[in-house]
């Protein structure tokens, strides 16, 4: 049994053996075939349109942060626009210092949220919300907190240089 669901996609229908490096990708030409592709995008282009590299949305998945919506045949991944929208969620997740464990934790809940989680459970899946907020929020603080620093950093070397430059240097 698979762990993805199979698209079933005669390639050899749709287009040559041969692709043009800058032509269009598989999933587009099956596409102008008459095939229903859906939106779906393979990892290239999900790599382009979210500027993360092929190797950190493979690590993804394999942490189990996200998951390709199907896979042809030939076991190609295959994405949807909402695949693309939780990369760029974990991307969002990456600069604040979020551990793979807590990306996992956030991306749950906002899962059992977005499914409509029973009323028993939505309480407890808001609460979890609310201290991720409040987290992101910290750790935004103290990231503009070193950014400070940094721009001072950068300011005093400016003054030297122009200092130095005033005084006959090159």
């Amino acid at each position: 049994m698979t762990k993805y669901p199979v698209t079933r996609i005669d390639v050899a229908d749709c287009v040559s053996d041969t692709f043009a490096n800058d032509g269009p990708s598989r999933v587009e030409l099956i596409e102008r075939a008459g095939h229903d592709c859906g939106k779906r995008m393979q990892i290239g282009d999900v790599a382009k349109r979210t500027a993360l590299s092929l190797r950190s949305i493979r690590y993804y998945e394999e942490a189990g942060l996200v998951t390709p919506s199907t896979r042809t045949v030939g076991g190609f991944r295959l994405y949807t626009e909402s695949d693309c929208e939780r990369l760029q969620l974990i991307k969002q997740m990456k600069p604040l210092g979020f551990s793979l464990e807590e990306m996992r934790n956030l991306l749950y809940v906002l899962d059992r949220l977005a499914d409509g989680a029973e009323e028993a459970a939505k309480g407890a899946f808001i609460e979890r919300l609310h201290d991720f907020t409040h987290n992101a929020e910290e750790r935004c603080e103290r990231l503009r907190e070193q950014l400070a620093v940094a721009v001072g950093f950068a300011d005093m070397l400016r003054q030297r240089l122009m200092h130095e430059s005033s005084r006959g240097g090159s």
